[in-house]
């Protein structure tokens, strides 16, 4: 077959992926947070786009100030005199002037409070206009503005800050403190030291016999346990700062593997004690606090804002909305386009920023549009949820809801990523009603995995410390409510929820019932 070049024509479809799609899926799996961030982006490089609520109520408040602030009304009289109308109280207490029967009233009634603080200086007159202008410079105090509660909030106080108020007192010593401000920075959230302290000594230049005793200092502030380097050493800290640290106590704090075993037989035995002196002393255990830095500010704490809000309505469904402070609002400046454009050099870029703004406000409002779509659907799909709780949830699956709403499962992936509804249950992630299926007892309806979890867990809270239920007892139980399920996915169940076994739970439920009785 001989080779040679020619020219054909070929027509195709194909599905091509342009930089405004790829930016309208992107805007679709976009949490509320990082939506903001990405509009404010494109409002600060796009002249075309501006903030709609910025405008509107920048607008609004000007219009409230000088329509109240700008005049005088009418009948309040003028500084020129053209008023005649005499005031009753004039004659008997002010003056033009003023000066005059000021000076009078203070001699006859001995109240001349013009000079009680010579000191200080002349008074200083605050007319009532000025009052009015400095309290509605105040943030929140102008018309028919809101108060900021965030504004009137002290300041949270840090684990640092609070050891750093501390150290002065307990090192006078300068190089003392530069080792303790290193051990400081290297604390974690719970107040655990992170650090090896020979290496922290050979990097500081100090010997470890001076890193150990400002370490052993350190260790005594507050709050009890703070700079420890294991879970042992925190509770040894508190214990001995109570005077509790004997050799029982010593020998059970050595030994937290086995009480996390329950085994409370070994524990007797290594510690010397009966089962009174144990159960005591695990008492004084549970008083302690294992994570002494989590009652301190770690940082700053993001509220979650619901996407979608669902109420009950008046013929008794559900009323499906879109939360309006999670929702952006930008306009496109029309008239500022048509103003600079009669420039032909600028003509090109404002089309192509017109373009941009046109798409974004399309990809938005398609966005809000599926978002409304698949949390309608999910309502509709877990009604009874909603009526009579988590027991009652159904199985359902990314198909089942793109099939409804006829699109793509991927698109519906893409809107239940990190996003949440507000519902009369509480607050739920939407990936929360996607639940797999658990089938029933002779061919009933069928169960979701979140619902069974759920009666898995009020099973075991319910039951009593001399009938603790085993895994083929929870089987059983789970049979007599038509949920077919095995064992082993029992325990698994069990295990995901942090739930010990029927021995564990056992020993620990005898335990707690002993010292409950004490």
């Amino acid at each position: 077959m001989a080779l040679s070049a020619k020219l054909t024509l070929r027509q195709t479809h194909s599905l091509m992926m342009s930089p405004q799609l790829m930016q309208s899926i992107q805007l679709l799996q976009m949490t509320h947070f990082e939506l903001t961030q990405f509009i404010a982006l494109e409002v600060e490089k796009n002249p075309l786009l501006n903030f709609a609520n910025d405008g509107e109520a920048g607008g609004e408040r000007g219009d409230a100030e000088d329509g109240e602030y700008a005049h005088q009304p009418e009948d309040a009289g003028a500084d020129d005199g053209t008023d005649n109308r005499e005031d009753p109280l004039s004659s008997d207490w002010y003056d033009n002037g003023g000066s005059a029967s000021t000076s009078r009233l203070n001699d006859e009634l001995d109240a001349n409070y013009t000079n009680v603080f010579p000191d200080d200086g002349a008074p200083q007159r605050l007319d009532a206009p000025e009052l009015v202008s400095q309290w509605k410079s105040m943030p929140g105090s102008g018309e028919g503005a809101d108060y900021d509660l965030d504004d009137f909030v002290a300041g949270q106080v840090s684990l640092r800050d609070h050891l750093a108020q501390q150290i002065p007192f307990v090192l006078p010593e300068m190089a003392d403190r530069l080792i303790a401000q290193n051990f400081v920075d290297q604390l974690d959230d719970c107040g655990y030291l992170q650090a090896d302290i020979v290496e922290a000594g050979e990097r500081l230049g100090t010997s470890l016999a001076q890193a150990e005793r400002v370490l052993a200092t350190l260790q005594s502030l507050d709050p009890p346990g703070v700079f420890a380097r294991s879970l042992a050493e925190c509770l040894a800290i508190q214990l001995r700062q109570k005077d509790r640290y004997d050799p029982a106590m010593q020998a059970l704090v050595e030994n937290l593997e086995l009480l996390a075993r329950r085994d409370f037989a070994t524990l007797k035995r290594l510690c010397g004690v009966d089962e009174e002196d144990l159960l005591d002393m695990l008492g004084e255990i549970r008083q302690l606090n294992p994570k002494p830095g989590s009652g301190f500010e770690a940082g700053v704490s993001e509220a979650i804002m619901p996407d979608v809000v669902v109420r009950a309505s008046s013929d008794g469904g559900w009323l499906v909305e879109l939360n309006p402070d999670t929702l952006p609002r930008v306009l496109i400046d029309q008239s500022y386009f048509s103003r600079v454009t009669k420039n032909r050099e600028d003509h090109a870029f404002l089309s192509d920023c017109l373009q941009s703004a046109n798409w974004l406000t399309r990809s938005l409002d398609q966005r809000a549009k599926t978002i409304m779509k698949v949390a309608s659907e999910i309502v509709r799909q877990q009604d009874a949820l909603l009526l009579h709780g988590v027991d009652c949830l159904r199985p359902l699956n990314l198909k089942t809801v793109a099939e409804a709403i006829k699109m793509h499962e991927s698109t519906v992936s893409r809107v239940t990523s990190n996003k949440y509804m507000l519902t009369p249950r509480g607050l739920f992630e939407l990936k929360y009603f996607f639940t797999v299926s658990i089938s029933a007892v002779a061919g009933g309806d069928s169960h979701s995995a979140e619902a069974v979890r759920h009666k898995i867990r009020a099973l075991i809270l319910q039951e009593s410390p001399e009938a603790v239920l085993s895994d083929d007892d929870i089987v059983d139980m789970l049979k007599k409510d038509g949920v077919d399920l095995a064992r082993r996915t029992v325990a698994k169940y069990r295990e995901a929820m942090n739930i010990a076994s029927s021995v564990q739970r056992r020993r620990e439920k005898r335990a707690l019932a002993k010292v409950a009785g004490f």
